[in-house]
């Protein structure tokens, strides 16, 4: 599979790891047997795994090789393959990790006799246990239980490596029911003043929590904040006043809040038209919706109308640079030195070439030169604020020794390289990010190092930062704080210079991370909201298949084009994920609170600007959302979807497939690539408009 960014190392953490692939030695010792001695002792006649069948707690490693066996059962020196399931178990020699709980399948295979007839191949079951849990923890939710109300709880069962079990059965009770009584999901209703404990199971362990309950001093609730016109995908806030009959508010009251929706007549509701969590409502639908407060026997409503958001405008082409021949990956435009506006795209299966393009007029781009690196891929280029340097990192060198390449744009249109780093930077430079004084480049998916490049022509490292047990695949600096993506883990945020945590580019800090649902964390894209103050963080996923959907990934190959001689290319590869919005306000505090979601599509490169989201939406093509106001729900359900544009090319390298990498407003146009068809300018026309489909 060509397009996945795969990490190189593997935690053994519960996170994803990509490609769980090794090459071993059939005999760990002595030293490999020369290939015509081994063929006068035997010719490999089967394999065999040692042990037959695996079972390993998550987390834990066991001992595990699979050799090959003369017709004699004798041991002969035979390369064997041992590949296991993605995200499963991470295999080393002689050893097997399990990363995710289940029932999997290790694969292993090795050449026939002499190369000849069919492969040697040999199944293994393997079965990933939960360690057992060892803790529960009971959070009640905001607020204090009084005779008539209810308060939820939250309960997490975790290892004894403090990670937590989804899907934990826990099992609920009171210690005197007549005071309270708890429900399946840890709602807790109070009957009457007294003292309860609530307590939470799982497995062996066990959390509690006392309540002391208070007879209902609240006679009023009402509703504050709030508008009676809204349109879709706007936030309001409600905050619901308890009062006591002499008007003494009751600050601590827990409140349930629910919301009811009456579709238009034309319109056939659908079945969760928004929500409201805490007070704070959004929907995605026109409509007539009220909001209900309730705390005991007191219930307040709040009643408004939603008009459609209306924000669709048309998309038109204005230019292409087209490169059929190889793929094309990352770009990145900019205003160079000379006053002129150039951009700079890598490429894969081009023989480590990146090119550059003249974009002054949109619609006459113009190929100004290449520069080419010993390279399989230049997947990222980036320039610097100031479009003093470009950054190219490099992957599959034919020496092995990767790293980043520095270019000299005194003269953008045709940039010389002014070095190439490859210390520390050996096992490949997936993604980099300059500033006008540093480059963040990463190292072999494990870390990010720090150079110097105030001299291009000298860099040097200054600093670097590995998050234990963490693949790395995409960093962006933005005021002194580091965003990395790392798959499994999720977002980790490092202080290289904000200070507020002790770090600087010489020796960055940790600042927290925040775990994301999928386990697929490709890409970070830090944004401070001008409007409303807001700093939102837009992570996105890559998971490059469809595996479990209705819809899979079709069959056939994604790596070339189609051709009489090839008729299985040319078949687009069908990807998932998308894009979830973290409020990062308060660093020590991150939530996620909205998500960008296009059924059937895969996510990769993020921009946004000008509370405009610009996303590379793989084949779902080029996205363009409006992410004004505070974001909560899912942003495409909402109408909040400006444009949307495929890029299709009958002489693209897979042709009329769309593939979009990356996007990028500048100077009244966006820009993006395409894998199949190239560099695209497009232009959004003023309101109002049409969808473009």
């Amino acid at each position: 599979m060509p397009y996945p960014c795969s990490p190189a190392r593997a935690a053994a953490a519960p996170r994803p790891i990509f490609g769980a692939l090794v090459l071993l030695s059939a005999l760990a010792a002595p030293p490999l047997i020369p290939a015509p001695l081994a063929a006068q002792q035997g010719a490999a006649a089967r394999l065999e795994a040692r042990p037959a069948q695996v079972r390993v707690t998550r987390g834990d490693s066991v001992p595990f090789r699979v050799v090959a066996l003369d017709a004699a059962g004798n041991e002969v020196d035979a390369p064997v393959r041992v590949s296991g399931p993605r995200g499963a178990v991470r295999i080393g020699d002689g050893y097997l990790v399990g990363v995710a709980p289940g029932e999997h399948t290790v694969a292993a295979s090795a050449p026939s006799a002499a190369g000849e007839g069919e492969p040697l191949t040999l199944s293994v079951d393997v079965r990933v246990e939960w360690p057992a849990v060892a803790t529960v923890a009971l959070t009640p939710r905001e607020g204090r239980l009084y005779a008539g109300t209810t308060l939820g709880h939250v309960a997490r069962a975790q290892h004894a490596d403090s990670s937590e079990r989804p899907d934990a059965d826990i099992r609920w009770s009171s210690s005197n029911e007549g005071v309270a009584t708890v429900d399946a999901f840890g709602n807790v209703t109070a009957h009457r003043p007294g003292t309860v404990t609530i307590t939470a199971r799982a497995g062996g362990a066990a959390g509690s929590v006392e309540h002391r309950v208070a007879a209902l001093a609240a006679s009023s609730l009402s509703i504050a904040g709030g508008e009676t016109r809204v349109r879709t995908g706007d936030v309001q806030t409600l905050t619901a006043m308890a009062r006591t009959p002499e008007g003494a508010v009751v600050a601590d009251l827990p409140v349930l809040w629910a919301m009811s929706y009456q579709a238009p007549p034309d319109v056939m509701g659908p079945a969760a038209p928004g929500q409201v969590r805490d007070g704070k409502v959004v929907v995605d639908v026109p409509g007539t919706y009220t909001v209900l407060a309730t705390a005991g026997p007191l219930t307040a409503r709040h009643t408004f109308q939603a008009a459609a958001r209306d924000v669709v405008r048309s998309l038109d082409v204005t230019g292409m640079g087209s490169t059929s021949r190889f793929r094309t990956t990352d770009f990145w435009v900019f205003e160079g030195v000379n006053g002129r506006d150039y951009a700079i795209t890598g490429s894969k299966l081009a023989d480590g070439h990146a090119f550059m393009w003249d974009v002054t007029d949109p619609a006459n781009i113009v190929k100004t030169d290449s520069v080419q690196a010993d390279a399989r891929a230049i997947n990222d280029v980036k320039v610097s604020p100031d479009g003093r340097y470009a950054t190219m990192t490099r992957e599959g060198a034919s020496d092995r020794r990767n790293g980043v390449v520095i270019l000299d744009l005194a003269n953008p249109a045709h940039p010389r390289i002014a070095a190439e780093v490859t210390e520390n930077l050996t096992g490949g430079v997936h993604n980099a990010f300059p500033t006008d004084t540093h480059v963040f480049a990463l190292s072999g998916g494990d870390k990010y190092v720090i150079l110097d490049v105030t001299d291009l022509y000298a860099p040097r490292q200054v600093g670097e930062y590995n998050h234990p047990e963490s693949s790395v695949h995409d960093v962006w600096v933005l005021d002194g704080l580091a965003f990395t993506a790392e798959w499994g883990t999720g977002l980790v945020v490092t202080d290289v210079g904000d200070g507020r945590w002790g770090g600087s580019v010489e020796n960055p800090a940790f600042v927290t991370s925040y775990p994301l649902p999928t386990g697929r964390t490709h890409a970070a894209f830090p944004y401070k909201q001008a409007s409303t103050g807001k700093y939102y963080v837009f992570v996105g996923d890559e998971i490059m298949n469809r595996r479990g959907l209705a819809l899979e990934s079709p069959p056939g190959t994604y790596s070339v084009p189609w051709s009489p001689e090839n008729p299985q290319g040319g078949v687009p590869l069908g990807t998932t994920g998308h894009i979830q919005v973290i409020d990062f306000t308060d660093p020590e505090s991150p939530e996620m609170v909205a998500r960008y979601e296009v059924s059937e599509y895969g996510t990769h490169n993020i921009w946004v600007e000008d509370d405009v989201l610009y996303q590379g939406y793989y084949e779902g093509g080029l996205r363009v959302v409006d992410v004004s106001g505070e974001l909560m729900g899912n942003l495409y359900t909402q109408g909040r979807e400006m444009a949307a544009f495929k890029a299709f090319d009958p002489q693209g390298f897979v042709p009329n497939s769309t593939m979009v990498w990356s996007a990028m407003p500048h100077k009244g146009h966006i820009f993006f690539t395409d894998t199949n068809s190239g560099l695209w300018a497009v232009r959004l026309a003023p309101p109002p408009g049409r969808p473009v489909m």
